[in-house]
């Protein structure tokens, strides 16, 4: 299967890039073109921007979390020979965690064979550019850099500088030349751009994006340097996903798990693999949210996903109804996996802003926040202790990334189930939270990366369904 792509790179975190690909993408989509959004690293709010701006679900290109075959079945699974893939890397061209440069968005390119455009930052400068561009250019010659776009230029003069020291030194083509942009349409916060579900003008601040690649870039170029990309070998017999809306679609009956999961604007931060994997795996998905429903309603399981509690914690703690609820189905048994925010929300207490906010009191633990990041980067995790979800000795990796730190811990350590290999974790060089059937964790995982987990989910959910059928 081949598809048409590209890939927006940059020289470093910041450049723009995140922007630039919503404005691309949104632009395509206005003249007509199915394009399929991508994410490479592990992200949830810029994935969120790409989707609404395609109007299609934004997978996952992590080449740490994902092994190679998985990730190349994903993105043939979720691309189409008539449409466009668009993926925005992350960091820098040639970042990641070591020296070797194996998990780099220039690999990624490398490894799909897509066209690769660097955004460059072209402010307070002009023809050391295009040295750095050689550079990158040079550092490994198989890296398919087809061309650039200029961002934040400060007039035609510096523009125009630039465009000549790149043809002069480089030889690639300038695509496009964005100006600095007075407007902030795309408001941000510590963890980058504020979340689509918390920005009514989300779409406003998309169709400027649009609007504005329409403008400065050469999209018809663009589009021409969408190659097609080759599909590499790989071993295809177990792909992990299809495509929901069309192969997945399972049929339910009584006996069928109902795993809620609690999505709105405090608790968002979900790949869709997940989702999508615990509906292949058996079960029924339905979601919901302590912010708008009066109660917990009936279900087997819960999924409750990172976001940001805290500034919705006024709300989250005033539903006092929902969260009784949840520490009841809690003490009896239902399974629950929860991850960062979602761990927040199990706590006793969210301590923000000078004021307490009670919460589940599933877990004993209050939690406070810092103006640092307490926890930022990839984690590799150790499984020691007994919990419904993993095997002992098995090892994974997610990411974590939290502002967040527990201020109090009512627990033993013994119930931290996670040692952590790498990255901060819950406490004392320890993650995993569990109590019963409940295990809350800072690590987000992804469901490619750790494929035990989803099935895992559904089978608790099974069992607990079997357990209290009588009752329903």
């Amino acid at each position: 299967m081949r598809c048409k792509g590209i890939i927006i790179s940059a020289l470093r975190g910041g450049s723009g890039k995140t922007i630039l690909s919503i404005g691309i993408i949104a632009a395509l989509k206005k003249r007509g073109h199915l394009v399929s959004p991508f994410k490479k690293g592990p992200d949830y709010i810029d994935a969120g921007w790409l989707a609404l701006a395609a109007g299609r679900p934004c997978y996952n290109l992590d080449s740490y979390l994902i092994d190679r075959d998985a990730l190349l079945s994903s993105f043939y699974t979720h691309t189409s020979p008539s449409g466009i893939a668009v993926i925005e890397g992350n960091r820098g061209l040639y970042d990641c965690i070591d020296t070797r440069g194996l998990t780099t968005t220039a690999e990624l390119a490398k490894l799909l064979g897509t066209p690769l455009i660097l955004c460059l930052d072209c402010t307070k400068t002009t023809r050391t550019l295009a040295a750095v561009l050689a550079g990158c250019m040079a550092f490994d010659r198989k890296v398919p850099l087809k061309g650039v776009i200029l961002n934040r230029v400060a007039g035609a003069r510096h523009e125009a500088i630039i465009r000549a020291s790149i043809a002069q030194y480089c030889g690639i083509p300038v695509l496009g030349a964005l100006p600095k942009l007075g407007r902030q349409n795309f408001p941000e916060r510590h963890m980058g751009l504020v979340p689509t579900p918390e920005h009514n003008w989300a779409i406003d601040s998309i169709e400027a994006a649009a609007l504005t690649a329409q403008k400065y870039l050469d999209l018809e170029a663009i589009v021409d340097m969408a190659d097609c990309t080759p599909c590499p070998d790989f071993d295809d017999q177990n792909r992990p996903l299809e495509n929901i809306g069309s192969k997945l679609q399972p049929t339910h009956d009584d006996s069928t798990p109902v795993i809620g999961v609690i999505r709105d604007s405090a608790f968002q931060f979900y790949y869709p693999e997940n989702i999508e994997a615990l509906i292949a795996a058996g079960a029924k998905v339905v979601f919901i949210s302590p912010l708008s429903d009066g109660g917990l309603p009936v279900v087997d399981a819960l999924y409750i996903g990172g976001g940001f509690p805290e500034t919705h914690a006024e709300k989250l703690s005033g539903n006092i109804t929902f969260r009784n609820q949840l520490k009841e189905q809690a003490d009896k048994g239902l399974p629950i996996y929860a991850e960062c925010g979602g761990l927040m929300y199990l706590g006793l207490e969210l301590v923000f802003g000078g004021k307490e906010y009670p919460m589940a009191g599933v877990l004993p633990a209050v939690f406070g926040f810092s103006k640092k990041p307490q926890g930022h980067g990839y984690t590799v995790i150790a499984v020691e202790g007994e919990n419904p979800y993993f095997d002992i000795g098995t090892n994974f990796k997610g990411h974590e990334f939290h502002y967040s730190r527990v201020l109090e811990w009512h627990g033993e350590d013994e119930n931290l189930v996670f040692s952590m290999q790498r990255g901060t974790g819950f406490i004392h060089g320890r993650d995993g939270v569990c109590y019963k059937n409940v295990l809350g964790t800072y690590t987000h995982l992804h469901a490619l990366g750790t494929p035990s987990w989803a099935g895992a989910l559904v089978g608790n959910a099974r069992k607990y369904r079997a357990k209290i059928a009588p009752d329903k």
